[in-house]
């Protein structure tokens, strides 16, 4: 027995001059794998136990269970002086130089179809209008038979526009929101309504199935087409410049008379003709006209008394036009090597 109390005594000596000259956390791990470990120093001895007997077993057993609880307590306050002077050291080596320039963070950027919305906002707030917006899940009714464009019409086909179910469509247009508008307030009314709608289309070049077009519409008295020619002509050349050229031409839509197409000068070739203007030096921007008196009815409004002009414009061609870009699927694929240009 007394040769074992040697031992641990022994032991414990060792383990406490070699747990004192660690200096790191691996040679700490070392030194408990090699003196409490499964296969350490102290299991060695606790083996020899069985060469003991009754009466002197629990007393062996007390003296290794000090060694033990002296070794480990030992190994914490060693750990905590280690992780302690690491720390030290880290924030000695790791300084910060706060007089240092710092870093400039990567921002991000509208992209250009937003950046053509709040051109657009900001044009028609200096002319007075107000910015409506509407669902783009929409009432059969508000989309078409209110603006006139009654069963049988083309536009009303499942080959033009995406239903829901026969009383409810994706907009196919944001003229939608000015009946809701004219159903809700009284005259006089000079609104934008800028928004995505749908149309069974192909993808190409210049059409999409899914784009942006923001609705025009005013309506007080004493409204003319000279209004309305007056207002896109300001509303383009504040967009493009005074240079900007405008060609209006007769058209046919249900909610209006008259009617009119709008085209700008193609930016391509200046007017000259080109493969992407198809030859015309020209371009069509939108499509424009005086509110058909049925339509005011139907909203509840005195033709007699109001008049009013509408117009849509798609804000991809504004973009493409403002931006040179020929390709509108450019704007929905989001290469950041485009984006970025913006």
């Amino acid at each position: 027995m007394s040769n074992i109390r040697e031992k641990l005594a022994a032991l414990k000596t060792s383990a406490t001059d070699i747990i004192a000259a660690a200096t790191d956390v691996k040679s700490l791990e070392e030194a408990r794998l090699r003196f409490l470990g499964k296969k350490g120093a102290l299991t060695a001895i606790l083996k020899q136990m069985g060469t003991l007997s009754a009466e002197e077993r629990p007393q062996i057993g007390a003296v290794a269970n000090r060694a033990r609880e002296h070794i480990e307590a030992a190994l914490s306050d060693r750990l905590k002086d280690v992780k302690a002077a690491a720390l030290q050291q880290s924030l000695k080596d790791e300084r910060l130089d706060v007089t240092l320039p710092g870093k400039a963070l990567p921002q991000g950027h509208f992209h250009p179809l937003n950046i053509v919305v709040e051109d657009l906002k900001e044009i028609f707030h200096g002319m007075g209008y107000t910015v409506v917006d509407g669902p783009e899940v929409e009432c059969v009714k508000y989309v078409f038979d209110m603006l006139n464009t009654h069963e049988g019409h083309p536009a009303r086909e499942p080959s033009d526009t995406f239903y829901i179910d026969d009383d409810t469509v994706l907009r196919t247009q944001t003229s939608s929101v000015q009946i809701r508008t004219m159903l809700e307030t009284k005259p006089p009314i000079a609104i934008i309504s800028p928004g995505r709608v749908y149309r069974v289309d192909e993808s190409d070049a210049t059409h999409s199935p899914v784009f942006h077009q923001c609705e025009g519409l005013v309506v007080g008295e004493d409204i003319t087409f000279a209004d309305l020619k007056g207002t896109l002509e300001t509303f383009m050349k504040k967009l493009y410049g005074d240079s900007v050229r405008l060609r209006f031409r007769p058209h046919h839509f249900p909610y209006t008379e008259p009617s009119a197409e709008v085209d700008l000068s193609c930016f391509k070739c200046g007017g000259e003709g080109c493969s992407f203007c198809k030859g015309e030096g020209w371009l069509e921007m939108l499509g424009s006209g005086v509110v058909h008196p049925d339509v005011l009815r139907n909203c509840g409004i005195d033709p007699n008394k109001y008049t009013g002009f509408a117009f849509g414009i798609g804000l991809e061609r504004i973009a493409m036009m403002r931006y040179a870009v020929d390709d509108i699927r450019l704007f929905y694929e989001n290469d950041v090597r485009f984006l970025s240009q913006f």
